[in-house]
């Protein structure tokens, strides 16, 4: 059957409810959100002398829970007009209208006897064929086909996304002994290409896999809290980056997601596994009881495992002290460990050191790991029979960068499947079977793809619906063509190149400049297309400021001017190659990693994509192109009896403010992106193929190498006499500093054409030109100095 999900209903406004309804608005698809009715007025209400049949109150629940969602930060909506496309109402006056969605998804309260009743509510207006899920955290999904008709039941399952929607990118989906499998089919494939999921199938046993697995590591940690007497704060440094894990690490993300939550599915577990080998692992510990007693639930009561008070000098965080329960300041955590970890970059590495380690740390990393392996081996063919699923599902659901059974491969399983068992966890039979039938890890590197063992063949198979994915690491044996210490070059295979950076958070120096042009030239002289992608957490940081800075302070100004001017060079090969060259951002895409951007093909950008033009914040102006770029658009823009500074002010605003863009729809509206021809990508697994897919199709359809402009409108002296008289009424407002006052006058300076009588036609190249003097001239400026090393230091601008 061919499927089309245009409309959905998302029965229930929680915080998970509203959430989901506000990443289908991101995907395009209308959302029909619906909640109960208020028993009783509020007080505004009864001031206003409402009565409970008014349409507002009914619809107050749904409403309040929908405009709470949107003010939330980080927002789960990629822009605020999407909203528009989410239409609320409540069960009693609107449930009707679920007879006109393709997919109905229920979010109520977890409590199987509410849940039936919606569905029996559901099952009165449901038009035969349309999907039905419940995004269910761990109530048995078979439990709830009770009553139900067989139409329901072979439509149905559950579809467990991961709060926050947006953000989290696992989705399991459950189906039940009655699911057709055609609708099974669906799920998988519309979560991966439509909502950018990592779509995992799961067996319907207590908290599926990732919340299994999860919520198990958790516990176990905090139960080993108490055995090692770590604090709050030495935890949260030895689980957090330094893992490859999000830097909430344990007990802040425990704060953010709430205690009770977790408490939730922790007692779930414990309740429902009583043959459980780690079920004392799921019983809470003293500390945790004491704190839901008291309601010391996270961000949503004020304080959980941290407080935020406030001081004379502003605010202060205190973590717990886990024995006296008190609020404390905490110490800054030392582990020797850590600090000869900081050098290795490559996590698996990491991990090994990490095991190594002779102090509280790897005892700790020991501890934690070896009962986790043990556990997941356990779990196969329990609540999975598949490995790499139960990788997927922790990397997706938890933000993992390794999976457990990754990270044992890491380490090495024969001798790790030792040591676990010399600490007395008993680690599952077909390991130990694995092992002696000559398999020495979990994964491998075969023909540039990445393979899994599987149990029932007992040989390594490619990982089911990763044909379509183009994934760079496994191809560095087999597809390699070239390389220096900052990019590779990869044969993408149909006369395609890729281009990866590799340096610390992709920042762009000579080396990658290097890289550029060298894959550039070897596409026009045997390509017909190249891809500028990376699998990195962030596309590019930009230039490399440090050696900007020293450059700076050693006045090397021709120096600087040169490194500037290569940079442009290497720009301008981008745009006037004979060849397409597709880019494809993800993540931190700033600076030079947006310049690159503008200056390509086409664009091929990640949703979750934060890019802008952030030189601004360093004393700076764009000088990559980017300021030049930002002109030519302004200029392409006008129409006949445009009020022709008005688009060139919004743009001088977006790079003086140093604005940037917080996902792929975002950067539409910023100008970053061209509608019509860039595109969204939802799936950051698919964006390379994607990005490839469409260098072959500009390939295809006769790409020519363009010709550079020499006709881009700038103001001249109208423009200036704006932009000036808009920085020094800033300035005497004390809205910025005197820096930020010369910086806004020089890049005025640059958008307008200099001090030109009228409006003139001037090249690309004029404004290159413009750009780098002006940039070089900023590098002069001791205040600048102060600002690049300031974010070096810190991460932060700073304002003087």
């Amino acid at each position: 059957m061919n499927r089309t999900i245009k409309k959905v209903a998302v029965l229930g406004s929680g915080v998970m409810g509203s959430r989901i309804a506000c990443h289908f608005a991101n995907i395009g698809v209308q959302v029909l959100l619906l909640d109960i009715v208020p028993r009783k007025l509020n007080e505004v209400e009864e001031a206003k002398g409402l009565t409970l049949e008014n349409n507002g109150v009914r619809n107050r629940i749904v409403n309040d829970a929908l405009t709470a969602a949107l003010k939330s930060n980080p927002s789960p909506i990629y822009n605020k007009k999407f909203a528009s496309r989410i239409t609320t109402g409540n069960f009693d006056d609107d449930l009707s209208k679920i007879k006109d969605v393709d997919w109905i998804i229920e979010v109520v309260i977890e409590n199987l006897d509410i849940k039936k009743k919606v569905f029996t509510d559901v099952e009165k207006h449901r038009k035969p064929g349309t999907l039905i899920t419940s995004n269910t955290s761990g109530i048995p999904i078979n439990l709830m086909l009770d009553g139900r008709s067989d139409d329901f039941k072979k439509h149905f399952c559950g579809t467990h996304f991961f709060n926050p929607p947006r953000y989290l990118k696992l989705l399991e989906i459950i189906p039940t002994k009655d699911t057709d499998q055609e609708v099974v089919d669906f799920f998988m494939k519309y979560g991966d290409l439509y909502l950018g999921k990592t779509t995992v199938l799961c067996k319907d046993t207590p908290a599926f896999i990732a919340n299994r697995i999860g919520v198990y590591s958790i516990m176990s940690l905090f139960h080993v809290v108490e055995e090692m007497d770590l604090t709050v704060a030495e935890v949260d440094k030895l689980t957090g980056p330094v893992l490859g894990r999000p830097k909430s690490a344990t007990f802040r993300t425990a704060d953010v997601v709430g205690l009770d939550t977790l408490v939730h599915v922790a007692n779930g577990l414990c309740a429902n596994l009583p043959n459980d080998e780690a079920k004392e692992m799921f019983k809470l510990p003293s500390y945790v009881d004491h704190m839901i007693k008291e309601n010391w639930l996270g961000s949503k009561t004020g304080q959980g495992f941290y407080k935020k008070i406030k001081t004379a000098e502003g605010s202060e965080i205190l973590s717990l002290n886990l024995k006296t329960l008190e609020y404390e300041q905490s110490a800054r955590p030392k582990f020797a460990t850590l600090d000869l970890l900081k050098p290795i970059d490559d996590l698996r590495k990491r991990m090994k050191a990490y095991e190594q380690g002779k102090d509280k740390a790897g005892e700790f990393f020991r501890k934690t790991f070896y009962g986790l392996f043990a556990y997941c081996s356990n779990r196969i063919p329990e609540i999975s029979d598949d490995i790499y699923k139960i990788d997927d599902a922790l990397k997706a659901g938890f933000g993992w960068e390794l999976g457990p059974f990754e990270v044992w491969d890491a380490l090495g399983v024969a001798e790790t499947v030792k040591a676990v068992e010399a600490a007395g966890h008993k680690v599952s039979p077909w390991v130990k079977e694995m092992l002696a039938g000559g398999q020495e890890s979990f994964y491998k590197l075969e023909d540039g793809k990445k393979k899994c063992f599987d149990l029932e063949k007992k040989a390594f198979a490619e990982i089911p619906g990763t044909e379509d994915y183009i994934m760079l690491d496994p191809m560095r044996s087999t597809s390699k063509v070239w390389g220096n210490t900052g990019v590779t070059v990869f044969d993408l295979g149909d006369g395609i190149l890729g281009l990866e950076f590799h340096t610390k958070m992709n920042s762009m120096g000579a080396d990658v400049i290097q890289g550029i042009n060298k894959a550039i030239d070897m596409a026009e002289e045997s390509y017909r297309g190249l891809v500028i992608a990376n699998e990195g957490p962030n596309f590019s940081a930009g230039a490399n400021l440090a050696m900007i800075l020293m450059m700076a302070a050693e006045q090397e100004y021709d120096e600087i001017h040169m490194a500037v001017k290569t940079f442009q060079n290497t720009m301008m090969r981008v745009r006037y190659s004979s060849i397409p060259v597709v880019v494809a951002p993800h993540g931190l895409s700033l600076g030079g990693g947006c310049e690159i951007t503008l200056h390509a093909d086409k664009v091929v950008v990640q949703a979750e994509t934060y890019i802008g033009l952030v030189e601004f914040g360093a004393g700076l102006i764009p000088a990559g192109g980017g300021t030049k770029e930002f002109v030519l658009r302004a200029s392409d823009a006008l129409r006949d009896g445009d009020i022709e500074l008005n688009d060139l002010k919004n743009r001088f605003m977006t790079i003086g403010t140093a604005q940037v863009a917080t996902s792929g729809a975002e950067a539409f509206e910023l100008g970053i992106l061209v509608p019509g021809r860039d595109h969204i990508n939802m799936n950051k697994m698919r964006q390379i193929t994607e990005a490839k897919a469409a260098a072959i199709e500009l390939a295809e359809a006769g790409y020519t190498k363009p010709v550079m402009r020499t006709d881009i409108k700038v103001q001249g002296r109208a423009g200036l006499g704006m932009f000036y008289a808009g920085s020094s009424s800033m300035l005497s407002g004390k809205f910025i500093s005197e820096h930020d006052k010369l910086i806004s006058e020089k890049l005025g300076y640059v958008m307008c054409g200099g001090d030109l009588s009228e409006a003139t036609m001037v090249s690309e190249q004029y404004l290159l030109d413009l750009e780098r003097e002006a940039f070089v001239s900023l590098c002069a400026e001791r205040k600048t100095m102060e600002r690049i090393q300031s974010i070096l230091q810190t991460g932060r601008p700073l304002r003087n």
